[in-house]
């Protein structure tokens, strides 16, 4: 992230969170998966959450848009409250229409052009007429590298140009936030670089985002803070720097040791 837009960060700082997690549990039959969370991320973050498979990351952000449900505690998301159980009523459509969410799987409609992809959410969920949901596709195209593909099928497509695609349909919904799960793990490691531009790009706009990822690199060159989870809870959390290069907790020094050899 530039200079210019961290200062513009450490403004949106002093606004309320757009997202606030407070004492949120889940649990899988016996299994404990989130413990007592508490988090919040202010407006124009960049949150990269990293830690071990099965340490509840992905299901920290899955919970943000009510992709899961949790037990006990509370989320909120630019002013809707989650519940836990699904007793949140309208606040879960309005949520899944603000934050946008990019998967491991790109989950695209196969039958369906590039462009129609882009367009089909913005014209059924937001109601916008054809025109300006095509052009607004053509821009979000342009703006991830794959303008001169609007006309092909995702078949035709690297798997690189489809995350691409899926990320260029989250934001045509001109969400407030957006979640990423693990992005590139499905991609071959030549087509990983390409999207990681594309959220680069992002972040440097300032959009808040919210990331599960193991690209290391990745995390200290955007991120405004990293956060390790273990056993479903947050271990440790601070600046890229401090936690990436010198972190304070046992179970973070044992983990990164692990990540960062590879």
């Amino acid at each position: 992230m530039n200079d210019e837009t961290r200062e513009a960060a450490q403004e949106t700082a002093q606004q309320p969170p757009i997202v606030r997690l407070a004492k949120v549990n889940k649990h899988f039959g016996n299994l404990h998966v989130l413990q007592d969370i508490d988090l919040e991320v202010v407006p124009g973050e960049v949150v990269v959450i990293v830690g071990a498979s099965g340490s509840g990351k992905s299901t920290l952000i899955r919970c943000v848009n009510g992709l899961e449900e949790f037990q006990s505690g509370n989320i909120e998301v630019d002013g809707n409250e989650l519940l836990p159980y699904g007793k949140s009523g309208k606040s879960l459509q309005t949520i899944r229409t603000e934050v946008g969410m990019v998967f491991q799987q790109f989950n695209l409609f196969p039958h369906l052009s590039v462009l129609d992809n882009v367009t089909l959410a913005p014209i059924k969920v937001r109601g916008w007429p054809r025109d300006k949901a095509l052009q607004t596709a053509h821009k979000l195209l342009e703006r991830v590298g794959i303008q001169d593909q609007a006309a092909k099928h995702p078949g035709q497509l690297s798997g690189g140009q489809q995350q691409r695609v899926a990320l260029a349909r989250a934001l045509a919904m001109e969400p407030r936030l957006m979640l990423f799960d693990e992005p590139t793990s499905a991609l071959d490691p030549e087509m990983i670089g390409e999207v990681l531009d594309a959220m680069r790009t992002l972040a440097n706009d300032g959009m808040t985002m919210m990331i599960v990822t193991h690209e290391m690199g990745f995390a200290r060159e955007v991120a405004d803070r990293v956060i390790y989870i273990h056993g479903g809870q947050i271990v440790e959390q601070g600046p890229p720097h401090e936690v990436l290069d010198n972190p304070q907790n046992e179970r973070t020094q044992s983990f990164l040791s692990r990540v960062l050899k590879h």
